[in-house]
């Protein structure tokens, strides 16, 4: 392969940036094709080496200008990147920043174009690179990086971003993982997916190997038959696994002479702890913000353990503790607590330093009155908007301060909502102290992100955790000493093997449970464990070393953190000496690319840090791209999902326009009568009233067992309508639709009346489902429906802002009418852009919640293949798939039919609109 020759191609500077987007290219609709894309995802040991290529052509008469697009993961290094020419290579080179800055600047003072790219999004970061294509000719951009993937909340997550543009001949994803300890469960997650599209994903996995492969066709990529171009990949798409864990002294693994050692231990007990949370609520918090804080903690209050104590400060221009000490989180002193929060308004100034102050002072206090549980952990968590401005306000002073006050003793986590505040001021001040820093980004759920932060560190198993290698054994080895080991989260140690080292290598973990010491002891073979990582085909060479170089500059970067000019110096060098070595595009290193001669224009992309995006507003959304050309006006290109029909008119539904067959109403009686009321069907021809609906559901509070909702006398009408040939009117469906018992195309359309609280809905053990809602009478629709799996565990949340999905104390929300579409081990997860949301598996009923934004607008509930409820079948709804008969039309009247509901006969009669 040929490659440039000296003097004849100019630099461009890229400071680069760390999830994988399968890259974009902007350029005129139509001139610039792709024709090929792939991604060559491995997954070694939890470390991930990606190779993005994408091969594009000028298909007009002109010179064409193309940008190569990318979103990485921020925790990625990209480690290289090139384009081919028409046969000529120009590679990109790792660099000191400083001297590729020097490249940089003399760019800009020779009157260049320079563009500095520093886009991040909440768990991305951007890179482009443009270059100018002539006539016919075809380039080849090649992009690899690499990562650690973390474990969050008891799992890994491989996120690559979907945005072509356009439709690719060759468009191919190839993932491929290999766990030595086993994959315990593997599921896939896509925003763009539909039906026709998931026919191209194939999924195949062994005790400790899985291949994840998507390879759509050009049909399959298309948006609409009339649409060729316009393509429906545009979106995440995201594999999240886990490892078996047999034995607790964790596992190590050893490859071409380095070690990696992962430590999660699985079965301890959770050891109490004492939590402190300091809220701001300063003038700037005012509206949404607070609003949202009050929210998230009212939720988090509730998620307390019962051997766990906690107390409230807020602060604004001065700080207010909620109690004079800490108290026991019994449900009495909960629900006083989230009365407290729920008055928390905002107004003042921000006095960070003696809130957390006062936070330190009340554990202080509490210890010395030995007023702490024997065992348990003490943490501070504060969540503020903005800089400091009362009080104390230098930020080096209050770092001091707290430092100071704390003294090691306690663990401080700091967030940081929104982009008014220092995020370099909250990092200091939480590694200062044994924490963590945390962006709370503002969006419509800043309320989940507060929550899923705190699942992180709700449940401590271990502290003072350290790591004891032989030292004749092991050098260079990474952090080995950790404060605190959370439940769902995962320790990873790092070393070198020395040259005589032995042929077994051994550890132990100590730390302190709850009411005791411990010590793991683990081990592992040398010579075994080299020969597994010999696949060519999931394992890529010296992978280990480079996940221990990978972690040994992640982990000098935070150090350099807290501490002082000198000692910063000598771990920034280290860090700058490893990534330069290893080819890792760090904040201290820059890739200088080459482009070919005559173009004048330099770019930096920086690999941008966390506190250098003050006062910039990111969002989770896609990036609105343009196209350049170097002849005729660009146009853009958009790429989206068509509404996907989930359920045919056979079947039923279908997305909003409410396909429906035959339609029943009914009352029932489960308890005081009410008022009746009509039901409006969803048929586009008229509205038809269809006598008296379903009485009053009464219902306990939510902390009592729920009513029987067994229904006796049920007084029962019910008027069959058809469709007619007229014009479309406004349409209000009712609030539930349930296939009628023993019947192919009837509905029961039902409406609650006077329910006061949360219902239970369906219950069916036999199913392993319970769904629950809570309706509001005067609005006709559910405020909210949950429905609870047993296997896999999870809970899935529809309100009308959005739907949240909960699995392993792990949420995750997604806005309505947004494509979806997530398999996991027993259970298929789909959303398509009318907003049905469709829960499914082969031997379970199906569950379709609907957001309808017609007449009438709220949530409402459907079900499918209810043949499958077992006998077991409870609930408002469940009653009528227990002992439920139609009986066959009456031979002198066809409009006259009984329904038997548990033994009782009702009366009904048909009507024909």
């Amino acid at each position: 392969m040929k490659t440039p020759a000296p003097g004849r191609t100019c630099g461009i500077v890229l400071v680069l940036l760390s999830m994988a987007t399968l890259q974009t290219l902007r350029a005129q609709k139509n001139d610039i094709d792709i024709y090929s894309l792939t991604v060559d995802s491995k997954v070694s040991s939890r470390f991930a080496h990606t190779v993005v290529t994408s091969r594009v052509v000028n298909k007009a008469s002109t010179l064409q200008e193309v940008t190569f697009q990318m979103e990485l993961p921020k925790k990625a290094f990209i480690t290289n990147f090139s384009m081919i020419i028409d046969g000529v290579t120009y590679p990109g080179n790792i660099k000191e920043k400083a001297a590729a800055q020097e490249q940089y600047s003399a760019a800009v003072a020779r009157g260049e174009s320079a563009g500095l790219v520093k886009a991040t999004g909440r768990k991305t970061e951007q890179f482009q690179v443009s270059v100018s294509v002539a006539p016919t000719a075809k380039v080849t951009f090649e992009l690899v990086y690499e990562e650690l993937l973390v474990r969050h909340l008891g799992a890994y997550e491989l996120l690559l971003k979907v945005q072509p543009q356009q439709v690719v001949k060759h468009l191919q994803m190839d993932i491929y993982i290999f766990e030595p300890q086993g994959i315990s469960f593997l599921e896939t997650e896509s925003t763009f997916m539909t039906n026709e599209l998931a026919e191209a994903l194939t999924t195949s996995q062994n005790k400790t190997k899985a291949h994840v492969r998507f390879k759509p066709t050009l049909s399959q990529q298309q948006k609409s038959p009339g649409q060729q171009q316009d393509t429906v990949l545009d979106g995440n798409f995201i594999v999240r696994y886990d490892v078996d864990r047999t034995v607790s002294g964790g596992c190590i693994q050893i490859e071409n002479g380095y070690f990696v050692h992962y430590f999660a231990p699985e079965h301890l007990a959770t050891i109490p702890k004492n939590v402190i949370f300091v809220i701001d609520k300063s003038g700037s918090m005012r509206g949404r913000k607070i609003q949202q804080t009050r929210e998230a903690l009212i939720k988090i209050l509730g998620d307390l353990g019962a051997r766990d104590q906690f107390n409230l400060i807020s602060f604004s221009g001065e700080a207010t503790q909620w109690k004079p000490q800490l108290v026991p989180a019994s449900a009495k002193n909960v629900n006083e607590a989230k009365s407290y929060a729920t008055g928390i308004q905002a107004q003042g100034g921000t006095n960070i330093n003696d809130a957390i102050l006062m936070a330190v002072q009340l554990l202080e206090r509490a210890n010395r009155e030995e007023l702490l549980p024997a065992g348990s952990v003490t943490l501070i968590i504060l969540l503020t908007d903005g800089d400091p401005t009362a009080g104390e306000t230098n930020p080096s002073r209050i770092q001091k301060n707290v430092q100071e006050a704390i003294d090691g003793q306690h663990s401080l986590f700091c967030l940081g909502f929104g982009f008014d505040v220092s995020y370099t001021f909250l990092e200091k001040l939480a590694l200062d102290n044994g924490g963590l820093a945390r962006r709370i980004y503002e969006d419509s759920d800043s309320a989940l992100q507060l929550q899923d932060f705190y699942q992180e560190v709700a449940n401590p198993l271990m502290t003072s955790v350290a790591f004891e290698y032989p030292s004749n054994a092991v050098e260079a080895v990474t952090q080995d000493a950790f404060r605190l080991f959370f439940k769902g989260s995962e320790l990873v140690v790092a070393g070198k093997l020395r040259d005589q080292s032995p042929d077994v290598l051994s550890a132990k973990v100590r730390g302190q449970l709850h009411m005791e010491n411990v010590t793991f002891v683990t081990e592992s073979r040398v010579a075994e464990q080299e020969e597994a990582f010999r696949s060519p085909r999931y394992i890529f060479h010296s992978f280990m070393e480079r996940l221990w170089a990978y972690l040994t500059i992640q982990q000098l970067l935070e150090q350099t953190v807290s501490t002082l000019d000198a000692e910063k110096q000598a771990l920034e060098a280290r860090a700058l000496n490893l990534s330069l070595s290893y080819s890792f595009v760090t904040p201290l290193t820059s890739m200088v690319i080459t482009k070919p001669e005559g173009q004048e224009q330099s770019q930096v992309a920086e690999k941008p840090v966390e506190n250098e995006n003050r006062h910039r507003n990111v969002h989770s959304g896609h990036t609105l791209f343009r196209y350049h050309s170097m002849g005729d006006r660009a146009s853009r290109i958009t790429g989206g999902s068509s509404a996907d029909p989930v359920f045919s008119k056979r079947r039923g539904w279908r997305g909003q326009a409410g396909v429906f067959d035959k339609l029943y109403s009914f009352p029932t009686r489960l308890g005081p009568p009410g008022p009746l009321h009509p039901l409006h069907l969803p048929y586009p021809s008229h509205r038809t009233t269809l006598g008296p609906m379903l009485p009053d559901v009464m219902s306990r509070p939510s902390d009592t067992s729920f009513p029987d909702e067994a229904s006796h006398d049920m007084d029962l009408r019910i008027k069959e309508t058809t469709t007619a040939t007229t014009h479309p009117a406004p349409i209000q469906p009712p609030s539930v639709i349930l296939p009628l018992p023993g019947q192919s195309v009837d509905r029961l359309c039902v409406d609650l009346k006077r329910s006061q609280g949360p219902t239970n809905l369906l219950s069916d053990p036999g199913q392993g489902i319970e769904v629950t809602g809570h309706y509001e009478t005067e609005k006709a629709h559910f405020s909210w429906i949950e429905v609870t799996f047993k296997k896999p565990q999870l809970q899935v949340r529809a309100s009308p802002e959005h739907v949240v999905v909960t699995r392993s104390r792990r949420s995750s929300a997604y806005k309505w009418k947004k494509t979806l579409y997530s398999v996991m081990p027993g259970l298929k997860m789909t959303m398509d852009k009318a907003g049905l949301l469709l829960l499914s598996s082969p031997d379970r009923v199906t569950i379709g919640l609907l957001s309808w934004d017609g007449p009438g607008e709220g949530l409402r509930l459907l079900l499918r293949d209810t043949d499958r409820f077992s006998s077991h079948i409870s609930g408002t709804l469940g009653q009528f798939y227990q002992d439920v008969l139609w009986e066959p039309l009456a031979a002198a009247d066809d409009s006259k039919r009984t329904l038997k509901v548990q033994g009782h006969d009702h009366s009904a009669t048909s009507h024909v609109a």
